[in-house]
């Protein structure tokens, strides 16, 4: 997707995976994607990109219901805001506030053994089965 950025490394485990900060941003570039295989990207990478509004099935029209859920689904895991360089930018924030933050270093696209209530957040609103987060 056009704009893409990584803006953080998975570590942890498979059961509590938690997202690791770089010190910046960085654009998706086929020189980056390469460098973690074997596994696919999301697996390694924490993986920014311009919110596309009307063409995401998470889109309201106005908020991010994915951002909604994670905030009201699933437990702060941070204390305090993490050390992200993408805050300025990012909707989640906009929309949720610190409550977001509190929740995005557990927050991976590629979850191996995803809890409940990530499946279930991840889960866009009209659809029955859950989806990887």
């Amino acid at each position: 997707m056009a704009g893409s950025m990584a803006f953080g490394v998975v570590r942890g485990t498979a059961e509590g995976p938690r997202v690791e900060w770089i010190e910046r941003p960085v654009p998706l570039t086929a020189d980056l994607l390469a460098l973690t295989g074997p596994v696919p990207p999301t697996q390694v990478l924490r993986i920014a990109a311009p919110c596309q509004e009307d063409a995401c099935c998470h889109f309201d029209g106005k908020d991010c219901r994915l951002a909604t859920r994670l905030v009201q689904l699933l437990p702060a895991v941070a204390q305090s805001l993490p050390p992200c360089r993408i805050r300025p930018d990012c909707r989640w924030f906009f929309q949720e506030g610190a409550a977001a933050c509190h929740r995005c270093p557990q927050i991976v696209t590629y979850s191996v053994n995803p809890t409940a209530e990530l499946s279930l957040a991840a889960t866009p609103e009209g659809h029955g089965a859950a989806l990887s987060a």
